[in-house]
């Protein structure tokens, strides 16, 4: 069977070429890889999320609110309980566990759980059984992790604030899927057992929850729709299996096609390595082309041989990457299996693995097309006429939709992976962008470098620096490749670096590291005594007190129309009374306000007076933090009435301040004048700095032997729990850029690859010149070097610019460089184009010059 010449000749050229350009197809298939395991990773996840929603929750409906239940909710629950609605409770609150046997003494996260919780999945505990049993005893189950912490046995007694329980076990819930675990391992205990251990004081942080068993989807919307209006007026918070089910999944489906961003970064640098391979690949084969057209070949049979060639290898290098990526969906689990909700079981995803398999083949040919159309140009002139070799690309309308092609494509694929539209466009300008100025700056820097390098220098430095500049190099590409994997690193890190640093507790000043809270008032001096008896230093205590907005300007809450009230976005002007509504978050949140005569040092005045003189009549003042102004849509003028535990208050705002909330310090949204909050229940937190780990667990062991029911966190723990979180999560952003780095540097073995023979060719004629071995090694050296430092110095810049305008203007933080870090990124990079260049290179330093001279004759 005879096959039309475009086919035969593609097969034939990549037999005899793939070893060349298949090195760049190493690229697309790291892209294809990452993307191919985060979107198969991304649907099992969301698949399981969805299996096991009832199990997460716990039940098929919880009502929750941040205080016990008003008479009206407490009405819906009885009714409920009245039709045989399957009920109970659990209290979710935090306290300081005492071991007496270790000493020992940490924050714990509180469950009082009902007889029936939870309604579905499997309780594991340690004695087996024992998840009923227990709750007919004083006995509590914990987490793993409170034995681990505290130093503790199963069968030791735990203290939790005036009462003593036994610890029977431990247990594995699959239920209550929080990050409040993170700051404290969980302690399980009767419902009927807490109010004893004294816990739930006033102004206590607790957590009111009841759970419902309602198996009909018809009967529990049908219970949800009638009582929604009473749960938004009291302020309680309803979940069903299904709609925590919704927001994991939406929140895990935006983090992973964040991370498909990062892979996609790796796809398009593998892209950019194919265009340059083709580019070069082109013009070494201008004179079998023109031979071909002497033979009675069209341009258009020519020029699709070559095009499917670099289909097929796109493909081959796609469907490497698919394998790669099955691998790696099994493995990323494990990396950040604490944060996930469920047990990730590997599944294939076939929609993944077509998209990986067509994205992967799609990018290798687009971005070969434009390169590839420089054969419609060769004339067979050419083969006669070697100097005939100036070929003008026809700037067409195929030309022109080639680009379009390319642009379009980043666009469609960026907005098949990224959360949001808005987000797909940004990354695809931000992509434009960044390869442009990649371009520009490394055409800047071989220019600089070409007129300003030293006359002087030695030759073996001149020539090596030269070298760039020669015909057929491949410096721009490197720097694109290289610079572009160095640029991703190099924002990641920066960005990471400077969060850290804006919530890292630093031992060597005097910043608290110790926090204190649900102190009564009765209970300060004590507090006091104790800190001072153990040399704490830079004490603060401030008080709190508990209120909920009843009316702005006169307007009860109730009949403020909030953002979430309204109709679903539609037309303009509903989207503008829309953005003139205050949230209603903002409206009907429980805040916890404080009054003092000065502004804290983590505080701003933006707008209006601070109460530096008394009052002269008129309702008392307050200030607003700016954000939560923006949210309620007020301004300095308007008047906010305040339910102050069932008494009414007006106040006035005075000012608009700014609050550094990534500071430790007490900060809050509203801030009273003194004079008007003074006589209202509250309660006090407390911070302090303590030197020495173990100085700082004796005085929590003091601390909550006298006083059981305040708690206090070691804010240095919660550095390491921060730490750890943000490690984990970075270190899968990292690995994912990682791609991009070894797709940079399998470009860079492509380009020095490429130009090997015209190297080759140069270094036999100087050893035939009479240079010597070391002598063309130092050539080569410098020219790597050159290579390095180019590529790395453009990519370090463009991170540097990149990572001060996301810290500045998303993050809204001030920008700190960490330059060893990054001049050690450079070194490494120079380090790594180096060897990788020498150890390319072998056969240049070893070959004889005449066996050289006679293969290029």
């Amino acid at each position: 069977m005879r096959f039309p010449f475009a086919i035969t000749h593609a097969w034939r050229e990549a037999r005899s070429s793939w070893r060349r350009i298949g090195l760049y197809m190493g690229s697309i298939t790291l892209g294809v890889a990452a993307l191919v395991a985060i979107n198969s990773l991304r649907s099992s996840v969301i698949a399981s999320v969805e299996l096991e929603s009832r199990t997460l929750l716990g039940a098929d409906l919880r009502l929750g609110a941040g205080r016990a239940f008003s008479p009206r909710i407490q009405a819906v629950i009885d009714s409920a309980i009245a039709k045989g609605v399957p009920t109970t409770y659990v209290t979710r609150t935090a306290s300081m566990a005492y071991v007496q046997r270790t000493g020992a003494t940490r924050l714990v996260q509180v469950r009082g759980v009902g007889r029936d919780y939870p309604y579905y999945g499997t309780i594991k505990t340690q004695p087996a059984g024992l998840w009923n049993a227990f709750r007919s005893q004083r006995a509590v189950l914990v987490d793993p992790a409170v034995l681990v912490q505290l130093g503790a046995a199963v069968g030791d007694s735990l203290n939790v604030g005036i009462s003593r329980f036994i610890i029977a076990g431990t247990v594995d819930m699959p239920t209550d899927v929080s990050f409040q675990g993170a700051l404290g391992p969980r302690v399980f205990m009767s419902d009927s057992l807490l109010p004893a251990t004294g816990v739930l004081a006033f102004g206590s942080l607790a957590r009111y929850e009841v759970y419902m068993k309602i198996p009909s989807d018809v009967t529990l919307n049908a219970f949800t729709s009638s009582h929604e209006a009473v749960f938004r007026t009291e302020q309680t918070r309803w979940d069903t299996a299904d709609k925590q089910a919704r927001q994991l999944t939406r929140a895990l489906d935006n983090l992973t096609r964040f991370l498909s961003l990062v892979g996609l970064t790796a796809l398009l640098l593998g892209g950019i390595g194919v265009a340059s391979a083709v580019n070069v690949f082109v013009k070494e084969k201008l004179p079998s082309i023109a031979v071909l057209r002497c033979l009675g070949a069209r341009q258009s049979s020519v020029f699709t041989a070559y095009l499917l060639q670099a289909g097929l290898l796109g493909v081959a290098g796609a469907a490497v990457g698919v394998l790669i990526g099955l691998v790696l969906q099994a493995f990323i689990p494990r990396m950040v299996h604490s944060f996930l909700p469920v047990e990730i079981g590997f599944t294939i995803d076939w929609i993944a693995i077509g998209a990986g398999l067509l994205i992967g083949a799609w990018v290798a040919t687009v971005f070969a097309l434009i390169p590839l159309l420089t054969v419609r140009d060769v004339s067979p002139l050419q083969a006669l006429r070697r100097e005939y070799d100036a070929i003008t690309p026809r700037r067409d309308v195929w030309r022109a939709l080639a680009y379009v092609s390319l642009f379009a494509s980043v666009v469609l694929i960026s907005l098949w992976q990224a959360p949001a539209w808005r987000i797909a466009l940004a990354f695809s300008a931000g992509i434009g962008a960044t390869v442009i100025l990649l371009w520009l700056t490394a055409l800047f820097l071989v220019r600089a470098t070409r007129r300003f390098f030293p006359r002087g220098a030695a030759y073996v430095y001149r020539q090596g620096v030269s070298n760039l500049f020669r015909p057929h190099n491949q410096t721009v590409a490197v720097t694109l490749s290289l610079g572009f994997g160095v640029f991703l690193i190099g924002t990641l890190y920066l960005v990471q670096r400077n969060l850290l640093d804006r919530i890292a507790i630093d031992e060597g000043t005097n910043r608290p590291n110790l926090l204190m809270f649900d102190i009564q008032s009765d209970q300060r001096k004590g507090v006091e005594d104790i800190l001072r008896t153990h040399h704490a230093t830079g004490v603060q205590i401030t008080p709190m007190v508990t209120a909920r907005i009843a009316a702005i300007n006169g307007v009860p809450v109730a009949n403020i129309p909030a953002d979430s009230d309204g109709a679903p976005n539609g037309a303009d002007n509903v989207r503008d009374r829309r953005r003139a509504r205050p949230e209603a978050w903002a409206l009907r949140r429980e805040y916890r306000n404080t009054y003092r005569a000065e502004l804290a040092p983590t505080e701003k005045l933006l707008a209006g007076k601070w109460w530096n003189n008394p009052r002269n009549g008129g309702p008392p003042r307050i200030s607003v933090d700016t954000g939560l102004s923006e949210n309620l849509k007020v301004k300095i003028g308007d008047r906010i009435t305040w339910d102050v535990q069932g008494r009414q208050v007006e106040t006035v705002i005075a000012n608009l301040r700014s609050v550094n909330w990534a500071q430790f310090s007490p900060n809050f949204f509203v801030v009273f004048e003194p004079g008007v909050l003074e006589q209202a229940p509250q309660t006090m937190i407390a911070l302090a700095r303590k030197e020495g780990d173990t100085e700082r667990s004796e005085l929590q062991r003091d601390l909550v032997r006298a006083y059981p029911n305040v708690s206090s966190i070691d804010l240095g723990v919660v550095q390491k729990t921060l730490d750890g979180i943000v490690d984990k999560v970075t270190m899968v952003i990292r690995f994912l850029a990682l791609f991009s780095i070894l797709g940079g540097i399998i470009v860079l073995i492509g380009a020095l690859t490429t130009s090997r023979f015209q190297r080759t060719r140069e270094s036999a004629l100087l050893k035939t010149l009479g240079a010597g071995r070391a002598q063309v090694g130092r050539i080569l050296f410098t020219e790597y070097l050159a290579l390095g430092v180019l590529a790395g110095l453009t990519g370090m810049l463009l991170s540097g610019v990149a990572g001060w305008a996301l810290i500045r203007f998303f993050f809204k933080f001030p920008f700190r460089i960490p330059v060893p870090q990054l001049l050690a990124l450079w070194v490494g990079v120079a380090v790594l184009t180096v060897a990788i260049g020498l150890l390319n290179s072998r056969d240049v330093l070893n070959r004889p010059p005449l066996v050289v001279l006679r293969e290029a004759e």
